[in-house]
Parts: C-alpha cells; structure tokens; sequence
C-alpha cells in the first residue's frame, strides 16, 4: 500500500484515473431513485485521494475545462440563437429572469451567512447544479489583487460549498418541480388534463398521426393477402393508401406479390384479390388490417428487404421553421416516418404541431430509395461517424479563449468572461454555424459526450485533489447551516420561476415546468416532471430556455466574484 501511495504522488495522472474510477463507479450507485450522481461522486473521490497530498502540475485542468466549456457550448448553440428570434423571445425572457433571480437568492444569502468569495461562488454552482462555475470563479478569483494565500484559500473553499449544497440542488430540484410544481399550477389532476389538451391540439390523438417514439411506436412491415370484397375487380396502390389515410391511418404498401412475383410499390399498380402486400406504418394502426384486408401472411421472400433509418440536420434552407404536419404532407414523404427529434441532446415530442428548428436532428424510416430521397430534401444527412472535427475544436477554443483573456478595469477591478468564459462563447458561436453549413465541424455524438462529462469530471477530479487536504476543515467551518442555506438558494428561484410563468408570462403549464426546469438545466428534473404529468409536452418548454440557462449560470460564475 505504501508503494502505491508513493506512486500516485510520483505519478499524479495515475491518481486522477482512480479518482474517475472509483468516482463513475459511486455515481451509478442508487439508493430507491437517488443517487449522488458523478460529477459530485467524482469530488467527494478525489478530496479523499486528495488526504495523501497529491500535487497535480501543469495546464491539464484548464484544458479539461476548456474542452468541456467549448462542448456546452456547442451543443446549444442553435437553440441559443434560435431562441432571439421573434416567437423564442418569451422563453428567452423568462429564462433570463430567473437565472437572474438564480444569481441573487445565493448572493444574498451569501451575505446575510458572511460567507467568503469562495463559499458563495460554490453556494451557486451547488445550489444551481451548475458544476462549470468552480472552474470559472476560479479563473477569476486567480485575476483578483489579493495575495495568492488568499486566493488559495478562497478556491479550496468552493468544491467545499459545491458538495454540501449540490445534493439538495439535484435532488430538491426534482421534487420540487415533479411534486411542489404541479400543485402551484392548479394541481396535479388539471396539469395531467392541461398536458392531454396540449397533445391533442398539436396532433397527438389517433385523428392526427403524432410520430414515434423509439421502443413503444416503433415502425413496422405486415403483409396480407387481399381477400376483402372492397377490391372488386381491382384497386390501385394509391386508392388504397388514400382509403386508409381517409380512415385516420397513415399506411403505405411497399411491396406486392401478384402470381408469384414479388414488384416494387407503383401508385398506379392495379390490386386485386389473392395478391399480397406488406403495409408499413405505425405498429397499433398495421395491427387489425387482417379484419377487412384479409389474413395476415407470414413470408420471407416477401418481407425479407431492407429498411433504413437515417439521421438528418435540418438546416435553415430547407424545412427550419414548419411544423411536422406540413413536412408530412410533402410528396417526397412518401413511405417515410419520422421516428424522433432531438434538439440540443434533448427527444422532443414528434406532433403533428411540433416547429422543426434549423439544427434539429430527425431519424427518418422507410425502403432505402425512399429515406434517401427525403432526407435529401429534409438538410443534411448526418451520416454516424467517428471522426471529430478537431481543427474546428482546436481554431473554436483558440479564439474563444484569446477574446476572454481581453480584461477591462472598472474602478481597478479587473473584468473579463476569461478563457473559460470565452471558450463558452465561441462553443455557442461554433455550434450555430455548423447547424447553418453543416458540412464541416462535425463532432458525432459519442464524442460530444466525452469532451463534456470527461472533460468536466477531469477537471472536479483534479479540484478534488488539490482541495483534500483543507477539505475536512473546510466543511466544519461551514457546517450544517450551509445545506439549509443551499436548500433555500435552490428552492427560491424555482417557486419564482413558476410563479413568473404562471402569472407574469401566462405560459401552457406542460410549458411552464419545461422552461422552469430548463432555465435551471436540470435534465434530471425534466424526466421527474415528465414522469408526474403523463406526458412528454413539458421537453417543448425547455430547449430554449436550457441553452439561454446553460449560458448565464455558467457566465454568473464571474459575477457572483465580482458581487461579494
């Protein structure tokens, strides 16, 4: 043991991947539904590895952070600047609004509490669930004209503050909003019904074919043997599929067998009776064709054929701006379903009212010929891949992090967004033009996943490190007071942000818990609201808001310094 010790002091980078080990590991572990998550189970880690005194040198946490800030960044960027557009701009004011309430309810309390600068900088990333303002308070407390003893003490302070609140922040978080919120918006019952309202108008009954969602709608491929009388002497594929669309069901025949030989879907092919067809469709409305069709048959040769499904960027010269229903009525939809949107990372609701922004990705399904015919109508087939564009990361964070080491003094205050701020900026900035011209800055999911949640939890393993050995000191000096106080700086500018909602913006309830929520970038709250209501509507309120949120919380992490 004492060998291994002495390695990890010899080698630090040694001790930061047992601080992500054993940090992942802990964060997955649940007790009922919660779970201390592994962006704090990787603190608490490393401010105990940290008790062996472990030194980490050079640049690795900030570059880290910066790769992490550029991801956020990007990974919003399109619903950022979507949202300062004309009908975004109720959400982007509500979203403003309560992130400022988000930075005043911890400054006060801050103040009445006498905490430090660092305290109150990791009362707010704990109490918001905003882990990136450590790294940002940070890099400004470094700018301050104070001794570096005091700026030491004031950093080692933060993680202390972050982990006593941050459990409140995501748990409390969830409650409130799943439980507290519904009853402040009339009651759980009327937002159950509100929600049902909501889908309904924008397409969501059986009238009005909403979508898919991936394991309960999935599309699938039947055939049948034509046995119904309707057919008399003969129908075309196209009389048919305008027969059952009349019927509510958007069905198409892909395939027909007649005398034995199998031919591709022709809208003026003739059917008749004992020719067989394979429908594609939504799985509750393929199911039942048998009752007037005729039997269901089960045939290799007939049903064994290719399907696709491929994701495409809708860009801002294509379908940007319509809404699902007009999309589905275009001629090269024919055959094909949209089975997900997702928006920033988040699965928004496929209805048939749901506005497609520039930027959104859309899994489309049918025959090959088909999918490949619309998506090249839809934008830009987003093809998976696992190549990262990295002269766009490293030319992103390059500029971005010149523009925020540009500083201003007001009254010998030194002000400036610095390089983490300005690797944020530039990330947003990124992200928008590659949902504009998508053909270059590609980074395929799987790897915005790892620039963000390892980037992050690398840079709080190394925080956790450096603060170990004052950690334990640290927190008797704050003691169980902080976790009311954080529980106070969370609840508040969630109960503000309904209540603003409600009565000052007078949004949908489904919308009101999505933006409260989003403002406050608690995707875990999200799920917990979607749970309670029933229904999916409340991911419509939040995009906006998310991207609006993400950036000015993590901006307050300069703020909150300069305030105290």
């Amino acid at each position: 043991m004492e060998w291994i010790i002495n390695q990890l002091r010899v080698h630090p980078e040694l001790a930061i991947f047992l601080t992500l080990f054993a940090g992942f590991w802990l964060g997955k572990l649940k007790i009922g539904k919660f779970s201390l998550g592994t962006v704090t189970s990787v603190l608490l880690v490393g401010v105990l590895v940290g008790q062996l005194n472990i030194t980490v040198d050079g640049p690795m946490k900030a570059v880290f952070f910066l790769l992490f800030l550029f991801a956020v960044g990007y990974k919003v960027g399109p619903q950022f600047f979507r949202g300062l557009k004309k009908d975004g701009l109720p959400q982007v004011g509500f979203a403003v609004l309560m992130c400022i309430v988000s930075l005043v309810a911890p400054w006060i309390l801050a103040k009445i509490m006498g905490y430090n600068v660092g305290e109150a900088a990791g009362l707010l990333a704990g109490s918001q669930t905003i882990s990136a303002v450590i790294g940002v308070a940070e890099d400004t407390i470094n700018q301050l004209g104070i001794s570096d003893a005091q700026k030491a003490s004031y950093i080692n302070a933060i993680p202390v503050a972050y982990a006593v609140t941050y459990i409140f922040g995501t748990a409390g978080s969830a409650w409130l909003l799943a439980s507290i919120g519904p009853k402040m918006l009339g009651g759980l019952e009327k937002v159950k019904a509100d929600c049902r309202e909501l889908e309904e108008k924008m397409g969501s009954s059986q009238e009005d074919e909403p979508g898919f969602s991936p394991a309960l709608r999935p599309v699938v491929f039947r055939a049948y043997k034509i046995a119904n009388e309707w057919f008399g002497k003969g129908k075309t594929v196209k009389e048919l599929e305008d027969y059952l669309s009349r019927n509510n069901k958007r069905l198409f025949v892909e395939r027909v067998r007649q005398n034995g030989v199998v031919k591709k879907q022709n809208p003026t092919l003739l059917l008749q009776p004992n020719d067989e067809i394979v429908l594609s469709g939504r799985r509750e409305f393929v199911i039942g064709e048998e009752d007037w069709i005729g039997p269901e048959v089960i045939d290799a040769q007939l049903l064994d054929f290719p399907a696709e499904t491929l994701p495409v960027m809708v860009t801002h010269h294509t379908f940007a701006g319509e809404n699902i229903a007009t999309i589905r009525a275009q001629r090269f939809m024919h055959g094909v379903s949209i089975r997900s949107i997702k928006r920033s990372g988040i699965n928004v609701p496929v209805l048939s009212k749901t506005v497609v922004d520039s930027g959104d990705i859309l899994e489309l399904t049918g025959l090959p010929h088909e999918v490949e015919t619309a998506a090249k109508q839809m934008g830009y087939v987003d093809r998976p891949t696992n190549q990262t564009d990295m002269i766009f990361v490293g030319l992103g964070i390059l500029i971005g992090g010149l523009i925020g080491a540009l500083t201003i003094h007001l009254g010998g205050v030194p002000i400036s967004l610095s390089t983490s701020g300005g690797a944020l900026i530039a990330g947003l900035v990124f992200g928008w033009l590659r949902s504009k011209h998508p053909t270059f800055g590609g980074i395929p999911e799987p790897s915005l996943w790892v620039l963000n949640n390892v980037g992050l939890n690398m840079f709080i393993a190394v925080v956790g490190l450096a603060a170990g050995p004052s950690f334990v000191t640290g927190f008797k000096e704050v003691g169980f007071s902080l976790f009311i106080v954080g529980a106070l700086a969370t609840a508040i500018p969630l109960i503000c942000g309904l209540l603003m909602a409600r009565y000052l913006f007078k949004f949908h309830p489904a919308l009101a818990l999505g933006c409260t929520a989003g403002a406050r970038t608690t995707t875990a709250a999200l799920g917990a609201i979607q749970d309670a209501v029933e229904s999916d509507t409340p991911a419509l309120g939040y995009t906006v808001t998310y991207a609006i949120g993400n950036t000015l919380l993590i901006i307050w992490g300069v703020v909150i310094v300069l305030l105290m």
